[in-house]
């Protein structure tokens, strides 16, 4: 009874505790699913900050992301990373990425990632930053990234 008790508290708190916290959402713009937009925690003075997401695309025709923007930065960038004799190596794509029908392209910690630049303040953990992504075809869409804790690898992956 006790241990059964215990598990309804948690459970009814849960809510609650998670009230505060900004969790990635998803969004969808004609065929594309854009899935977990989220950022990390920056410090004091830093200038750059990376930006993650997962977009699917559940069309019969190829779709691109040409760009973005982000409300906390001069600029945003989409980089590639890729790896050149163990040396990571990363560069600005400046013709947008394409997404293939059925595929999924992910934007993640130590691979291809989006990269805002000059940032205006830090960001700081259980905020939401608010942004746009710009396609191809599918157009323009709204989003907000949630900002996750310094060194987070992935939602609910937190260190």
């Amino acid at each position: 009874m006790k241990h059964a008790l215990e598990r309804t508290l948690i459970v009814a708190a849960f809510p609650v505790l998670m009230a505060g916290v900004a969790l990635p959402a998803e969004y969808t713009l004609g065929p594309l699913e854009i899935r977990t937009p989220w950022t990390r925690e920056t410090p004091k003075g830093a200038t750059i900050g990376g930006g993650y997401v997962e977009i699917k695309n559940n069309g019969a025709v190829a779709d691109r992301l040409m760009s973005g923007s982000v409300s906390v930065a001069k600029l945003f960038q989409i980089h590639q990373t890729t790896i050149d004799n163990g040396v990571a190596k990363m560069r600005q794509i400046t013709t947008g990425v394409e997404i293939a029908p059925g595929q999924s392209l992910k934007f993640e910690p130590g691979s291809s990632h989006l990269m805002f630049v000059n940032l205006t303040g830090p960001l700081h953990a259980g905020e939401k930053v608010h942004g746009t992504l710009q396609f191809e075809h599918a157009g323009t869409i709204d989003i907000d990234y949630a900002v996750l804790g310094m060194g987070a690898k992935a939602p609910g992956q937190e260190p």
